[in-house]
């Protein structure tokens, strides 16, 4: 399955905070939906939803701040990359952009922004879609569950990438398209839908001067909430979908997020890696749909 950019119109700029952010949007009549990407990402990763979404919604992608198209200060200084802040930008863009309350829909550490929007601002989400949900296995809290070398590992390569020269380096390693192609193929089961176009959209923003800053911002980022201190607070209903075939965050810990009673529904999807709706939209549409569609007429 292709989508043509060519679907697209000029994507939109909202100030926040006094940083531009970037964003699509598409579609005229029903009820709102956002869709917020996961790390390193943009709202080019929602491009094969967006369409089939805007049929019956009033469709919002937005890029996070430090991602895609959006400003990237500089760590520390004017912002402070932290889920918290991500949440909050959210919560404004939902107010001040979308107009009002909206169907919250995130991939990967994106659903950790839309239950942290959700659960500080209560009145701009009708119901949150988590697709294949960040486990932040690294976290501080839970780094004593996992192997030594896993233990052990990440702190000192967290330090040694503090340092700016070793830090600068390995992003522009791992940012080269051959080394992304890489880690994709690693996270997508079906290689076929890693293309060039994918690729691309990926290491583009690479090349913004901050993007490297905000990288390793993150890579040192080990506090903040988990996705089971988000849960048990939401006012709103959840519903979880999970790749199957996800090697980053494995399908057999996400099921316990399952025994959380705000989740209505826990839906795998067999086969499919870590970004269902990039790498199976023919089976993520549908069930967005449906359950946009539930939701309304419970009213």
């Amino acid at each position: 399955m292709t989508t043509s950019t060519n679907t697209f119109t000029s994507s939109k700029t909202w100030m926040w905070q006094g940083f531009p952010i970037c964003y699509q949007s598409q579609g005229s009549n029903g009820p709102a939906v956002v869709l917020v990407h996961g790390f390193g990402a943009s709202w080019w990763h929602w491009r094969k939803n967006i369409p089939v979404l805007a049929e019956n919604c009033r469709v919002f992608a937005i890029d996070l701040i430090g991602f895609g198209a959006s400003a990237k200060p500089q760590p520390g200084e004017k912002f402070a990359y932290t889920l918290e802040n991500w949440g909050q930008q959210l919560a404004d863009f939902c107010r001040e952009v979308v107009g009002g309350p909206a169907y919250l829909v995130g991939n990967s550490i994106g659903c950790i922004v839309v239950m942290q929007a959700a659960v500080s601002n209560p009145d701009i989400a009708l119901g949150v879609a988590l697709l294949n949900c960040s486990l932040r296995l690294l976290h501080d809290r839970k780094r004593a569950t996992l192997p030594w070398s896993r233990r052990f590992g990440a702190p000192i390569l967290q330090r040694i990438l503090s340092i700016n020269p070793v830090g600068n380096f390995f992003f522009n390693q791992v940012a080269k398209p051959k080394t992304v192609r890489k880690i994709l193929l690693q996270a997508y089961a079906n290689a076929e839908i890693v293309t060039d176009e994918l690729v691309d959209i990926l290491t583009a923003p690479a090349k913004d001067p901050g993007a490297v800053a905000v990288f390793l911002a993150f890579t040192a980022y080990s506090t903040g909430p988990l996705p089971e201190d988000l849960l048990p607070l939401l006012s709103c209903p959840a519903i979880i979908l999970w790749g199957t075939a996800d090697p980053w965050e494995p399908i057999s810990l996400g099921r316990e997020l399952a025994n959380y009673p705000q989740v209505l529904k826990f839906i795998p999807l067999e086969g499919v890696g870590h970004c269902p709706q990039d790498e199976a939209p023919e089976l993520v549409n549908p069930i967005l749909q449906d359950w946009i569609w539930e939701m309304e007429n419970r009213g």
